[in-house]
């Protein structure tokens, strides 16, 4: 069962892969804002994942991401996602990301609930 204050939190160690420079969203050698917001996602659905009916999975349908502080290659960052709300199939997160003490970004975060098959058939 789904309920408000389901939380998880996902952690990466940045890596060359995970930089602007590789991403193309910058030039510098730092923690891209992309790979920010797919951490931040990824512990959103993982949040709510184990909860979910079967054959349904969440699709995210709107971020707003705060990226307040550079992370260097090899810093490990930590993004926790907590359920805020619930209105039906729409999902409201609130999501903190952390290099050690360091906050470096913040989000609001929406997700959906869908039926997996449902939802690839419209493709």
């Amino acid at each position: 069962m789904i309920t408000e204050g389901l939380t998880h939190t996902s952690t990466v160690i940045v890596s060359d892969a995970d930089t602007a420079q590789t991403l193309g969203s910058g030039d510098m050698p730092v923690f891209a804002t992309p790979a920010l917001v797919a951490l931040m996602e990824n512990a959103a659905m993982k949040a709510v994942a184990p909860h979910l009916p079967e054959g349904s999975t969440t699709v995210g349908g709107f971020i707003e991401t705060s990226h307040l502080a550079p992370s260097p290659v090899g810093a490990t960052v930590q993004a926790t996602a907590i359920l805020t709300e619930i209105k039906g199939r729409k999902l409201s997160f609130t999501i903190e990301a952390v290099e050690g003490e360091k906050l470096v970004g913040k989000a609001s975060h929406i997700r959906f609930i869908v039926e997996r098959e449902k939802f690839l058939g419209n493709l």
